[in-house]
């Protein structure tokens, strides 16, 4: 498979534009047929990394003969792309961020269920029409075990330790969805099921940020296995990986209580590409998909017949705790701007 990595500048970030095509190689003469004219493609804006993408998008490629062209950046700033492009819209599919980041922007997308709804988990049905969910996430702390020392991690109030001020990678929530589900989980679990009193653990642990608030969710897990920070507060995928690989880091799971979100899929509304995005979509939610997602991937399926991922912790074993999705919703601006006064008024 060979990648054409372009950095583009896009409202001021910078954009990482990969290509796809071909990927197919060898195999049987349908999966090895070029994609074929400019048109016979689908564009999609994606914040997973790509070590999550390019296996998905080549295994797709090689089924479809569709090519696959993905713009991956920080979900906050792709759908700021999708909602100023929505007259026009220059990609088809997106692909990630939690669904508290994206259903508050649900006109722009497009109403379509997969060949696959009934397998999908009863608790992840596309109720909405809109939503097609593909992965369950929960939120976690990943540790970096070389450097974490004799402190102790076993949750949120451990995160308040003086001994870890300024070794917190954490992500601005408003252009991370999975911070932003990071803050959703503390204001709950700290806030004892009221995310109303919750606010005053956000201001401690502002203060223990010492100052620093990474640019997307990549960034925590990353600087957390290089060794940047001691711990970061991430999603159970972007921590998964290290530990399979064999990094110095573990994950955490908060002693006072773990949300478990799914994260979707999306048509854009008005797609240019709509029959290869509905193919897209239809493939991601396949048991073949969802097997490699468990299996190399490190997330959890929302199909019922697929298998969770071996060596993560059972979701029996994690203390889960839920939230108001409608008071989330409602809320998600606020949130985000108190979260934003308390982290300057602290520094």
């Amino acid at each position: 498979m060979k990648l054409k990595k372009l950095i583009a500048g896009l409202l001021g970030a910078a954009m990482l534009t990969v290509g796809l095509a071909g990927c197919g190689g060898g195999g049987d003469k349908d999966a090895a047929k070029p994609a074929g004219n400019d048109e016979n493609k689908v564009v999609i804006y994606c914040p997973h990394p790509l070590a999550f993408i390019n296996p998905l998008v080549e295994e797709f490629e090689k089924e479809s003969g569709v090519k696959v062209e993905v713009v991956a950046a920080g979900t906050g700033e792709l759908l700021k792309r999708v909602e100023s492009e929505k007259a026009n819209p220059l990609a088809d599919i997106f692909w990630g961020g939690s669904l508290s980041t994206v259903k508050p922007k649900a006109a722009l997308f497009e109403e379509y269920r997969s060949i696959n709804e009934d397998h999908i988990q009863k608790d992840f049905k596309n109720v909405e029409g809109s939503i097609t969910r593909f992965t369950d996430i929960p939120s976690v702390i990943m540790i970096n075990t070389n450097l974490i020392g004799d402190v102790k991690v076993e949750g949120y109030e451990d995160l308040l330790n003086p001994a870890l001020k300024g070794r917190i990678a954490f992500a601005d929530p408003s252009k991370s969805s999975s911070s932003y589900e990071h803050l959703i989980n503390m204001l709950y679990a700290m806030g004892n099921g009221n995310p109303d009193n919750g606010w005053d653990y956000v201001t401690k642990l502002s203060k223990n940020l010492d100052g620093k608030l990474l640019s997307g969710s990549s960034a925590v897990y990353k600087g957390v296995a290089d060794g940047e920070y001691a711990v970061g507060l991430t999603f159970e995928e972007g921590g998964a990986k290290y530990v399979a690989d064999g990094a110095p880091v573990k994950l955490v799971y908060m002693k006072e209580g773990v949300i478990s979100k799914p994260d979707g899929i999306y048509i854009i509304k008005n797609a240019k590409h709509m029959e290869n995005a509905k193919k897209f979509i239809d493939f991601i939610t396949s048991k073949k998909a969802q097997t490699l997602i468990t299996q190399k991937l490190h997330r959890r399926s929302v199909r019922d017949d697929v298998d969770a991922p071996v060596g993560l912790l059972p979701k029996a074993e994690i203390k889960s705790i839920t939230d108001d999705e409608e008071v989330v919703n409602k809320n998600k601006k606020a949130w985000l701007d108190k979260f934003r006064d308390i982290f300057t008024s602290v520094q």
